[in-house]
């Protein structure tokens, strides 16, 4: 197993969908990688030399990947929570952020339900 950023990739599969098993990188990433690395995407992870092991990892340093991308993922989270956007706001409280339903679903995908406000049933 190659390791490439901190991540196991796995030998059995293409290289365009090994890549993918590292954070931030999608399938079109993985495959303009491949192609700046001058690497076969249909090449098994387990057949691939040293030198494109090189060259694959060099070109994924250029992208931001992996506990970078985490942090600056959690870091904008954060931020949006202390100026309290809308955004911000649904974060705090649990609830879809992306202007999904709530009556319906939103539940199993949060967990059990939290209590927003003090409401009395009639």
């Amino acid at each position: 197993m190659a390791r490439i950023k901190g991540v196991d990739i796995p030998n059995d599969k293409h290289i365009s969908i090994s890549l993918t098993y590292i954070y931030g990188i999608g399938r079109s990433l993985a495959k303009t990688i491949c192609e700046k690395a001058k690497v076969e995407p249909t090449k098994k992870a387990g057949d691939l030399t040293i030198e494109e092991q090189n060259r694959l990892r060099d070109v994924i340093n250029e992208h931001l990947t992996e506990g970078d991308l985490r942090r600056e993922v959690n870091m904008n989270i954060k931020t949006k929570m202390e100026i309290n956007s809308y955004q911000g706001t649904r974060h705090k409280k649990g609830l879809p952020v992306r202007g999904q339903r709530t009556n319906r679903n939103a539940r199993t995908r949060k967990g059990k339900g939290k209590v927003v406000a003090n409401k009395k049933k009639q």
